[in-house]
């Protein structure tokens, strides 16, 4: 039913999300009402679907945010850490932060530079408080390395395909941490998969459904497709 979702007002998609069963938490149906998707897909924010943010990304349709909430949500409580690779518009890097309150910080990776600004930009538009206290931390780098800078973290999110899973994001997760990632090339079949770190840091990964997603590379690659 994700298709059905599209509405003309925020919280008219999140209703949608809720009543076809894909947000079933307070915690996610909170985040997603508080982060307005008109400041970072102005095009058409609440249909339910992707769509381009220009450099070569996309933003993922609301439903597949809100499932990524809904499975990395007890990795989202207050005072908690999380990464947020190819966080591209800055709108679940948004969502993220007001779960993990204001003893919490997000961090979003990207390796477009414009993509940092735009989503910077973002923010102070809906939310400047979370960039202003430093709940929100945006830097430009290669997502694949992760940010050990401010690691570990609670959970990761990936919004991009890996062909497979990067070790060095594994190695960023907290004892116990969980990470969602699509994983897959963009000419065979993708599928989402949790993976869970236990508190002895021994790996457990679980598929969770097929996707569609753009591939995780490199920044002159991204480049060279816009």
């Amino acid at each position: 039913m994700a298709w059905r979702c599209s509405a003309n007002t925020n919280i008219g998609l999140i209703n949608n999300l809720k009543a076809s069963g894909i947000i079933q938490s307070t915690e996610v149906y909170r985040a997603m009402s508080l982060v307005d998707r008109k400041h970072y897909a102005p095009i058409k924010p609440y249909d339910d679907s992707p769509q381009t943010i220009g450099y070569g990304a996309t933003i993922s349709a609301p439903h597949m945010h809100a499932y990524a909430l809904e499975y990395l949500k007890g990795y989202l409580k207050p005072g908690m850490k999380a990464l947020d690779v190819g966080s591209g518009s800055g709108y679940l890097t948004s969502c993220m932060a007001s779960m993990v309150g204001e003893n919490g910080q997000v961090v979003g990776i990207e390796h477009i530079s414009e993509l940092v600004d735009l989503s910077t930009n973002n923010v102070k538009a809906d939310h400047p408080e979370f960039l202003e206290s430093g709940r929100v931390q945006f830097v430009t780098g290669d997502g694949r390395k992760g940010h050990p800078e401010n690691g570990p973290y609670d959970c990761i999110h990936v919004g991009a395909a890996a062909v497979k899973t990067p070790m060095a994001l594994i190695n960023q997760l907290k004892s116990p941490g969980r990470m969602f990632i699509p994983v897959g090339s963009e000419l065979h079949s993708q599928s989402i998969y949790q993976i869970d770190k236990d508190e002895n840091g021994e790996i457990k990964e679980e598929e969770l459904m097929g996707v569609m997603y753009v591939p995780l590379t490199d920044a002159e690659k991204q480049r060279g497709n816009w």
